[in-house]
């Protein structure tokens, strides 16, 4: 029997939390602002949604739309608050101007959540070299927690990025230096993408407005998300 695949959704209140636990989510990214492609949600939205549901949260850490890091002493401060409320599980990931990573922001996140497990969020898409992105964050002290890289294999989205992701899932397979890290893969999403995906060994979706059939205006809705969960669950066809 294949490994159970994980499914990771987008919620912004309890109420999106309540219903993505309902329908299957094994996790959920905590984020505000969607018009700005997901920001640091306030603390007490965390709180609340911690108490609603027993899923692992993982909450943004970004100040603004775009990958630049902006005030990194502010958004440090934010860091500490969210772990001062008992946050365990963090997303984050920032650009230098010429694509690299900013390897000084990250590492002063990093020192702040202290270890704890985190994401490179889909900045990965928008640098100049993707694998020397990931050779660089191996590399790099300060780093420690990082376990997940969320991507659409493309700045334009999955259904761009499907040959990107199948060499990077090899290269992780492969166990390549700078591939450890588990690939989410999200951006564009669509349940057509899933068996090509699935067959080559990916295991780890993330989904936001698939999750939300009215739009990013109504709340989650779990028989969405259900209907994730349930192909996702589906064995997985070889060769596909």
């Amino acid at each position: 029997m294949s490994k159970r695949a994980l499914l990771e959704v987008i919620a912004l209140d309890p109420r999106d939390a309540v219903a993505a636990q309902a329908g299957g989510a094994d996790r959920l990214e905590l984020v505000t602002d969607m018009a700005a492609d997901g920001l640091t949600p306030p603390r007490a939205a965390f709180a609340a949604i911690r108490a609603a549901v027993d899923l692992p949260l993982r909450v943004m850490l970004r100040s603004a739309d775009g990958f630049a890091a902006g005030d990194v002493t502010a958004l440090c401060e934010e860091a500490a608050a969210l772990r001062a409320e008992g946050a365990e599980e963090f997303v984050l990931g920032f650009l230098t101007p010429d694509g690299r990573p900013d390897l000084d922001a990250v590492a002063a996140l990093a020192e702040v959540i202290d270890g704890c497990r985190w994401t490179f969020h889909r900045a990965i898409d928008r640098a100049a070299d993707r694998d020397a992105l990931r050779k660089e964050l191996s590399a790099a002290a300060g780093t420690a927690g990082l376990d997940t890289y969320l991507t659409a294999g493309s700045a334009q989205g999955v259904e761009a990025g499907v040959r990107t992701l199948l060499a990077e899932q090899a290269r992780t397979a492969a166990g390549e230096p700078g591939y450890a890290p588990r690939i989410l893969v999200g951006g564009g999403l669509g349940l057509g993408h899933l068996p090509v995906l699935r067959a080559a060994g990916l295991d780890a979706f993330h989904i936001g407005g698939a999750a939300r059939p009215a739009g990013w205006t109504a709340p989650v809705e779990a028989a969405a998300v259900r209907t994730w969960r349930e192909a996702l669950d589906q064995p997985v066809a070889e060769g596909a």
